[in-house]
């Protein structure tokens, strides 16, 4: 049982405290009757509550998803050019979810989708900095200099990346592609892609490994999971307050968040 004006404001239909005069003014009812006081608690799925005579629906309850995109799917809830979306995969959800970020047609891996839309927006802003792991097979071997380069920061468009961290994984043989682990804390349009072709090393694959607290090895490519309660604590705590060194205003706040 939940209190009444809780219940209004989950639902959309007023603040609390807005919630609280709808209530005194004699214009919610549950079951039926009239409610004056503060305090009655009801059962959102179960009681009849309304507004003036409108039921009030209960609200969706918060979804908190994790898929492992594959390649070829667009990050997004519906295509013009009906191209597969992510929506595809998550069979059986019936929650409006939607995708926090994007990943290219072309990339894969972790991808957080909800309908918790206060968590996706600060989850995005660039000033909370929340951390992405990818992991890039490049074309040929990044020597020291390419490496510090994106380390520091590649000019994109006028505005220079903020320091990534980056760790190359030599190739097993002279021919093979080195791998590159990067983390980075912004979401610029194809961010990672474009970073590894300024230094000249094209990016041939690209897979994100963890976003903010977040990794799973296990989960399969086109598969997806609910978020445990701990792990939907830590994303939050990633979320709340503003990195260390990033700024909040002029060249990072109005870049698109996608890589």
């Amino acid at each position: 049982m939940i209190r009444l004006q809780k219940i209004l404001s989950q639902a959309g239909v007023a603040s609390r405290r807005a919630a609280e005069k709808l209530i005194a003014d004699g214009r919610v009812t549950v079951n039926g009757r009239t409610i004056h006081e503060m305090g009655v608690k009801a059962d959102p799925a179960a009681d009849d509550i309304r507004v003036d005579g409108r039921r009030v629906r209960a609200a969706e309850r918060l979804r908190y998803i994790l898929l492992n995109k594959p390649k070829g799917y667009v990050t997004t809830r519906s295509d013009p050019q009906r191209r597969r979306t992510v929506m595809d995969l998550l069979s059986g959800v019936r929650e409006y979810v939607y995708p926090v970020g994007r990943l290219d047609y072309d990339s894969e891996g972790l991808l957080l989708l909800t309908n918790d839309g206060d968590l996706a927006a600060r989850l995005t802003h660039p000033r909370h900095g929340v951390e992405r792991t990818y992991e890039a097979r490049v074309a040929g071997t990044p020597d020291e200099e390419a490496l510090t380069r994106l380390r520091k920061g590649i000019p994109l468009e006028g505005h220079r990346t903020l320091p990534a961290t980056v760790v190359l994984v030599p190739p097993r043989r002279r021919d093979d592609d080195a791998v590159l682990l990067l983390t980075i804390r912004e979401g610029r349009n194809r961010q990672v892609r474009r970073m590894c072709e300024a230094v000249g090393h094209p990016v041939q694959a690209l897979r994100r490994t963890r976003f903010g607290p977040i990794a799973d090895r296990k989960l399969k490519p086109g598969a997806w999971r609910e978020l445990k309660e701990d792990e939907v604590a830590a994303v939050k705590k990633a979320a709340t307050k503003p990195a260390a060194g990033l700024k909040t205003k002029g060249e990072s706040k109005d870049l698109p968040r996608r890589t």
